[in-house]
């Protein structure tokens, strides 16, 4: 581990230096002992547990972040992440057994996890602790060394990420460089094992862009309009407090946030009602004034929202209140909204939720099917029979039956896109897998060797051995 003085001298080194010094230390085989990997896992959790309290006021300073949503969103959710793979960890390196065709008699097959190298990872700016951290979890856990490149949006937390880890672990292990899109640029033109990448879709298509150069393998976490979609029979009151919170949550700037929402005809007034009451009940009448609501990102973020409900042809039903100097948008209610509308256009990513009508579940489904595959979908009703309908006809990422967001609570659920919305998935065993190399490896024994396989060939043997793979197919 090192000192503060030694995390200064690591700042001195250039960035080929410290590419160059990890690659180094990959190659010496040190990261990929168990011990090593679960060393360093503990020491990353201990090392966020005596910074958090200066995590969560980044955070604030960044995004103002009410505390809860700060620590169960952004730390807490790392603590688990770290917890479970040190539970399984050796279970998941350990070689896996598969079956092995009869015709390759006297042998076995495995499956060995090899660390890939040295990765790279950026991170986002709307959850710029977690997003930056849970893929590094995973990159330690499968033996790896890293390079972290946080957010310059979010600076409060880029300058925590970078003290944390530079005063908790060597360059040459894992590495923290700031900066804007120079310096991503200039990382993009070294070759990486692997890139992992939370962001924008346009800025996932250079990034990948960037990696085909290397031939470097990609997982790219992106976004989209991910829909919230309500049937007839559903309780409109539970319903919609859990589209509110999901919306709401981190002032709607979440790559999972339901991004517009789609009501049945009939019950649209009485649903509308109960939106309304809740966001009443969650950031009062006055949700400028509450501590439990965040801020937009920052002011260029802040016009393109106020730009879009400009440009809506739709009726602000609620909210629409902004104050540029705070960079405040209310939560924002939108309805009578068209397919059409700029509003849907692009991904929202802020605390405006445009709601649309439909007058049947097939009309709805096509609708979105028609539209570029979302991060995440959400379907509240409580008919079986039409969860079914929607799981087997809407592609996405992932996603929720009568709720918003938390199957990113569950590690042993895959977290990723599909399509425009992403490449790879991750979290709990994925992690480790996404950051492994899957190496396949038949063991033979000497004991049984036909000269069926040999030359002289010949028609005997060519029929011989017809039979043989019809027979053990």
């Amino acid at each position: 581990m090192n000192s503060s003085s030694n995390a200064a001298a690591k700042d001195s080194l250039s960035m080929a230096d410290i590419l160059q010094a990890q690659r180094s230390y990959f190659r010496s085989g040190a990261t990929k002992s168990i011990e090593f990997r679960i060393q360093h896992l503990r020491a990353l959790k201990n090392a966020i547990s005596k910074h958090e309290s200066e995590i969560l006021e980044a955070l604030h300073r960044d995004l103002h972040k009410p505390l809860l949503e700060a620590f169960t969103g952004e730390v807490g959710f790392i603590y688990d992440e770290i917890e479970y793979a040190l539970r399984n960890l050796r279970q998941w390196a350990r070689p896996q057994k598969v079956r092995t065709p009869l015709l390759q008699f006297r042998s076995s097959s495995e499956i060995y996890f090899e660390p890939l190298g040295v990765n790279l990872i950026i991170g986002p700016w709307n959850y710029p602790f977690h997003l930056m951290i849970a893929p590094l979890v995973g990159s330690i856990a499968a033996g790896n060394c890293a390079i972290l490149k946080p957010s310059e949006i979010s600076p409060a937390t880029s300058r925590i990420i970078h003290r944390l880890i530079s005063n908790t672990f060597d360059a040459q292990y894992l590495s923290v460089v700031e900066g804007g899109v120079a310096i991503t640029q200039e990382l993009l033109a070294e070759k990486f094992d692997h890139i992992f990448f939370t962001g924008g879709t346009e800025v996932g298509r250079k990034i990948m862009e960037a990696a085909s150069k290397h031939l470097t393998p990609v997982t790219l976490e992106l976004g989209g309009k991910s829909p919230c979609l309500v049937d007839v029979e559903v309780p409109i009151e539970k319903a919609a407090q859990r589209i509110v919170w999901g919306k709401f949550f981190n002032a709607g700037q979440t790559c999972v946030a339901p991004d517009y929402l789609l009501l049945p005809q009939s019950i649209e007034k009485a649903f509308l009602l109960e939106m309304q009451n809740a966001v009443m009940r969650f950031y009062t009448t006055d949700p400028f004034a509450t501590s439990d609501y965040a801020r937009v990102i920052n002011s260029r973020h802040f016009q393109r929202l106020t730009h879009l409900l400009k440009q809506t042809r739709g009726q602000i039903l609620m909210g629409g209140t902004q104050e540029e100097t705070s960079r405040y948008l209310a939560p924002t209610l939108v309805t009578q909204v068209s397919w059409d509308d700029p509003l849907m256009a692009e991904e929202i990513f802020g605390p405006i939720l445009p709601i649309l009508t439909y007058s049947s579940l097939e009309s709805a489904i096509a609708q979105i099917s028609e539209r570029p595959k979302p991060l995440a979908f959400y379907f509240f009703s409580e008919n079986k029979s039409n969860q079914a309908k929607v799981l087997n006809e809407i592609p996405f990422g992932g996603g929720c039956i009568n709720d918003t967001l938390v199957h990113l609570s569950n590690p042993q659920l895959p977290f990723g896109g599909v399509g425009d919305s992403g490449i790879g998935a991750y979290h709990g065993k994925f992690s480790f897998e996404t950051f492994s190399h899957r190496k396949g490896v038949l063991k033979k024994s000497f004991f049984f060797d036909p000269d069926l396989r040999y030359p002289p060939y010949g028609k005997k043997k060519l029929n011989i051995l017809k039979r043989l793979m019809e027979f053990f197919r």
